[in-house]
């Protein structure tokens, strides 16, 4: 019996112990391992810094990092977490928010920001998140902060060194943005990786609307080794916003203001398990300040992703736009405005798989497309009509130029039938792309990244003009790349690389790029003076021609001429090719007063050669091609015959004065000089009114400046953020300009173009925005730009919009934070 009970007795113990192992094993599969590394901005690790895993704002779990920065703590399993941490003489990090599987756990290193000035990471700079401590090249990224109540992207750009934007006119006006004198459509321009460029590297700027953009990184030099074609001067990246709360987060913001403007946004975003989305629409109307230049703009953003593990994330993005604009055209120089109209209907798209194979090696691949519809419209002939010569005039102006030279008269504005006008007419340019893009990059130590990565592009386009036969294209683009990027000792950062392009029009080349940052002081909040670093980059770019070049290539039409094989040679024209360039850069930044600020000094020589250039029908009759021989003739040809070089140096400052109080500024000189022009070279023009001057009337002649690139610079913008208070006063300050008037007179002559030479004037441009929170749910707020209505012209004969005020208010319910019991 005793033998009996002391089984039974053993029986129930062993129940019960396997009861407890069996529950501990089925709580261990429904648990998650995280796990991380913490450093700072430089790389260096952080010991004993406070981890705290966070489920919406109540504490899970903490840990501590060990001497090596790595933290670890188990977790329920199939919950969506974030990770704050905290350490000394750093400010408290939040990572972003991640989704906790049984199978992978996951990994979530932070890198910690100063307790001085915020250290951002780009993506743009390295093809993968990189602080910009560690980045020899010169980015600067900009948060929603940066641009709170701004309804279009082209606003806060100009609040960056080195960067000039540059529109024709007032809102919906064609927009073009300069890096470091590059010209307009010389930068790459990426939406959640999808390059939004048209075939040849235009972008309209005016058309990119503020909603939905959660961050804007701009890179000011070529990086064609990463992104190939179009990456000639620099690179913008906008990404979307993503939904991160567990609750629904709902905004809807409307406003008003003068000249009948008006703007809605409303937007959803939020998670749900391992999903997150966000949604959201803006529209823009609005009628200018001056006769037949209404414009609207309604743009829906997206995005939404799936974690099915911490190793995995699927996203899929899309943004689309409707615009449409009236051009009123340039209405100083003709006193009339233009009966013509501008619709675009615009889609990006993109789904990526990143995949973290291992905690060091990281693969992605993307697949996006884009659809541009462009159509341009000339409803009707517009201006006073002259019988006798079959054209319509301008009014009767009085042109004065910021250089004090002045002319008077009637322009020609539009041609008659005989000139093979017709009205209404046309010009249609839609285009597509389609890319699949793959990446791979491994951690080979904690100080050595490679990374290499392939695309293939898809382009297809076309062009037509009214009674003309559409020319349409086709490239299949190649691009590889490969880079490796570490550092050595926490204190030598570098970045090397090179893309090899394929194109389908002009075949391979090879863009080479590397950048380096040493830092003589490590940062410190704790010293008067810290943080030296010094920063050097070279780069090569490249960028491909337009379909519409291509189409009206010099080449081409003298070929066809007889006698145009002579030509060609005696002009060296070539078939239309790529555009280059080159471009060297270094300077030093410190940090003052205990990290509270910092300056930046950098010097930049740039080099762009082969560019594309109009020709226009009076130089092709110059060169002895009669201008009715062939049909093209009439609009002009291209040739890669433009040379120019600019060299110069850019000053950024940042001054946190306190908690409530931050302060920026910048200066940029720009030495721009053309080195080279087939234009100049051809079809020299003089004003008989303005004799021994010589006038660059299509574009710049050989050793003056660029057309509308300023020498001269600057911006700033002071924040104030308290409670319930926040308010921004900002500045752009652009000096005087070379430019054109573009004008022929009604007897075809000459008598109205004005001398180049600082032909735009001077402005500053004052905007003041605030908001004050009213509830937790109410916002109140206010936009002026232009706050002291002055009166100028970013293009010559183009008025910018006087003092524009908009006023309104936004609401926001839900998102918040679940709660644990």
């Amino acid at each position: 019996m005793l033998f009996l009970r002391t089984i039974t007795r053993a029986s129930k113990h062993a129940a019960v112990l396997f009861f407890l192992l069996a529950a501990s094993v089925l709580h261990a599969a429904d648990s998650a391992a995280i796990r991380g590394t913490v450093t700072d901005p430089l790389g260096a690790v952080v010991a004993g810094a406070r981890i705290e895993l966070l489920g919406g704002h109540v504490i899970i779990a903490t840990a501590q990092t060990d001497s090596n920065g790595h933290y670890s703590f188990n977790a329920p399993a199939g919950e969506r977490y974030t990770v704050r941490v905290t350490a000394p003489t750093f400010e408290s990090t939040v990572s972003n928010s991640f989704f906790a599987t049984s199978g992978s756990g996951a990994t979530v290193d932070v890198v910690m920001a100063t307790k001085t000035l915020t250290q951002e990471v780009t993506v743009t700079a390295t093809g993968r998140p990189t602080p910009t401590a560690q980045v020899g090249a010169s980015v600067t990224v900009l948060t929603q902060p940066d641009y709170k109540y701004q309804p279009e992207v082209q606003d806060p750009l100009r609040l960056v060194p080195g960067v000039q934007v540059t529109q024709t006119g007032q809102m919906g006006g064609t927009s073009g943005l300069s890096i470091r004198g590059g010209n307009t459509n010389a930068n790459k321009v990426l939406i959640d990786g999808v390059p939004a460029n048209d075939i040849g590297g235009a972008v309209e700027f005016a058309n990119i609307d503020s909603v939905g953009i959660d961050r804007i990184e701009v890179l000011r030099e070529p990086n064609s080794a990463l992104y190939g074609s179009d990456a000639l001067a620099g690179v913008i990246n906008l990404t979307t916003a993503r939904g991160t709360t567990p609750l629904p987060l709902f905004t809807y913001a409307a406003d008003g203001g003068n000249f009948t403007t008006y703007r809605q946004e409303g937007s959803i975003g939020g998670t749900y398990r391992n999903f997150d989305y966000y949604s959201a629409y803006g529209r823009m109307n609005t009628q200018n300040s001056i006769p037949d230049a209404g414009f609207h703009n309604g743009t829906y953003a997206g995005n939404f992703g799936w974690d099915p593990n911490a190793r995995n994330d699927f996203r899929f993005t899309t943004r689309h736009l409707n615009e449409a604009s009236s051009q009123p055209n340039a209405y100083l120089l003709y006193g009339i405005p233009d009966s013509a109209g501008v619709q675009e209907n615009d889609t990006y798209y993109s789904a990526s798989w990143d995949n973290h194979a291992t905690d060091r090696w990281h693969n992605q691949i993307r697949y996006g497309g884009l659809r541009l519809h462009y159509l341009y419209n000339d409803y009707a002939a517009t201006g006073i009509y002259d019988p006798d010569l079959d054209v319509y005039l301008g009014a009767p102006v009085t042109i004065t130029g910021a250089n004090g030279y002045t002319v008077s008269g009637q322009a020609i504005f539009q041609y008659g039938a005989s000139y093979g006008s017709s009205y209404p007419n046309f010009y249609v340019a839609p285009s597509k792309r389609d890319f699949v893009y793959a990446q791979t990059d491994y951690q080979v130590n904690p100080h050595l990244v490679a990374l290499g990565a392939f695309k293939y592009e898809d382009e297809r386009g076309t062009t037509q003009d009214s009674g003309l036969p559409a020319t349409s294209i086709e490239r299949g683009n190649y691009s590889y790349t490969i880079q490796l990027a570490g550092d050595f000792w926490n204190r030598l950062y570098y970045t090397l690389g090179s893309g090899l392009e394929d194109n389908g029009l002009f075949g391979f080349a090879a863009t080479p790029r590397a950048s380096l940052a040493y830092y003589l002081a490590r940062p410190s909040g704790n010293h008067l003076l810290s943080g030296t670093k010094l920063h050097f980059s070279f780069g090569k770019g490249i960028k491909e021609p337009s379909i519409y070049y291509q189409s009206i290539s010099l080449y081409d039409m003298l070929a066809a001429e007889p006698g145009g094989q002579q030509l060609i040679a005696q002009y060296g024209v070539q078939p239309i090719g790529p555009e280059t360039s080159r471009t060297y850069d270094g300077g030093v930044e410190q940090q003052l007063w205990n990290g509270r600020a910092r300056i930046n000094l950098s010097y930049f020589h740039n080099e762009f050669t082969n560019g594309v250039e109009f020709v226009p029908q009076a130089a092709l009759i110059a060169m002895g091609i009669p201008g009715g021989s062939d049909p093209a003739a009439q609009f002009g040809a291209a040739v890669n015959s433009q040379a120019f070089r600019t060299l110069g140096f850019e000053t950024e400052i940042e001054y946190r004065l306190n908690s409530h109080l931050f302060a920026r500024g910048g200066y940029t000189y720009t030495d721009s000089v053309v080195q080279r022009s087939f234009s100049s070279e051809t079809a020299p023009t003089e004003n008989p009114d303005f004799p021994g001057i010589a006038i660059g009337a299509f574009s710049p002649l050989i050793g003056a400046r660029q057309f509308r690139v300023a020498p001269h610079t600057g911006y700033f913008a002071l924040n104030y953020a308290q409670s319930k208070w926040n308010a921004s006063l900002s500045g752009t300050l652009v000096g005087r300009r070379d430019d054109s008037d573009f004008l022929t007179d009604a007897e075809f002559g000459n008598t109205l173009l004005l001398p180049n030479r600082n032909l735009d004037g001077a402005y500053q441009r004052l905007d003041l925005n605030g908001d004050y929170a009213l509830t937790h749910h109410i916002t109140m707020y206010a936009n002026l730009q232009n706050l002291l209505s002055e009166h100028y012209s970013e293009s010559f004969g183009y008025p910018a919009l006087p003092l524009t005020l908009r006023a309104g208010m936004r609401f926001t319910f839900g998102g918040e934070s679940w709660s644990r019991k």
